[in-house]
């Protein structure tokens, strides 16, 4: 090899967290390499907002029949309290795996999204998990969501061709409990999460990332006006805090995969026992389960072709 070629290939840029192919710039794909995320300004117009908005309320309401399978979810602290509202936009935090909903699942078959995460997972992809999250005002700190990695709860990667997809459909601030992300931790692979120790409780599955960074971490509360989306990384340590405003903080998230990703052995590892959270969980509303079935419910192609040995 030529003297000349060796310093071509070292001035090249090594690209891991992303791949070629898809409407990244060579400044976006390499922010998304050293940092995990990376925020896109005002994908979606104020009609897609209103859509999905109304989709939620609908179910929140009671008014549409739930999809098989359909989570439809309130924070811990209407649990505990009991009495109250407990059905409405007051009361449902969370409606996940809805994608046979086909309005909300415009969202992940949105060709402006599709450019952006042929960027992460591939040409083909699949969602893998769904969901519409709704932070009433007045919750209290139960409405936050500890530091964590989403890939805790994946059994299948490689993790590098998975991307979330997590869009503002009303203004997100300090104030309502916006995403904070830590740059960089998506480098750190896999750690060990559990339950936090929280006096005033924690929602189901909320696991957090068991030795957090030190104060001094660099950490960035991503501030972001409807409409906007950031995608990140399934490893980057993020959460959310309370919201403390009088007003409601909605977003729609999906996270997506390569259709080509396997499914991997999880027994003996941390993984396992979130798993068993879940199962318990799951077993309660559709009895005995398997966990890769769990995950094999949640996903549905939205692009490409499906790999008969993939997820």
């Amino acid at each position: 090899m030529s003297q000349r070629l060796e310093l071509l290939q070292k001035q090249m840029p090594s690209f891991q967290y992303t791949v070629d192919g898809g409407i990244l710039t060579k400044e976006e794909r390499q922010f998304y390499e050293e940092n995990g995320f990376l925020v896109v300004r005002q994908m979606f117009s104020p009609e897609e907002i209103k859509e999905w908005t109304l989709r939620f309320r609908e179910y929140a309401d009671g008014q549409l029949e739930r999809k098989y399978g359909m989570q439809v979810v309130r924070d811990i602290s209407l649990v505990k309290r009991g009495g109250g509202k407990q059905w409405g936009e007051e009361a449902i935090t969370k409606i996940q795996d809805w994608q046979e909903d086909e309005v909300l699942f415009k969202f992940c078959r949105n060709p402006k999204v599709i450019k952006y995460l042929s960027s992460f997972c591939g040409p083909d992809i699949k969602s893998v998990h769904t969901m519409f999250i709704n932070k009433p005002p007045n919750m209290g700190k139960t409405s936050r969501h500890p530091i964590h990695q989403d890939q805790v709860y994946f059994p299948f990667g490689p993790a590098d061709r998975i991307a979330a997809g997590w869009a503002a459909l009303e203004d997100a601030n300090r104030e309502n409990g916006c995403l904070v992300v830590y740059p960089g931790t998506h480098k750190a692979g896999p750690v060990e999460h559990c339950y936090p120790d929280w006096k005033e409780g924690v929602n189901k599955a909320y696991w957090g990332v068991k030795d957090m960074p030190p104060e001094s971490a660099p950490r960035i509360h991503l501030e972001m006006k409807a409409g906007d989306i950031v995608f990140f990384h399934p490893y980057l340590f993020h959460g959310s805090g309370e919201n403390k405003s009088s007003s409601f903080r909605k977003s729609i998230c999906c996270h997506f995969a390569s259709a080509n990703c396997q499914y991997h052995d999880i027994r003996g590892t941390f993984h396992e026992n979130l798993a068993k959270d879940i199962i318990a969980y799951a077993s309660k509303k559709f009895g005995h389960v398997n966990y890769l079935d769990i995950w094999r419910f949640k996903c549905r192609l939205v692009q490409g072709k499906p790999d008969p040995l993939g997820l």
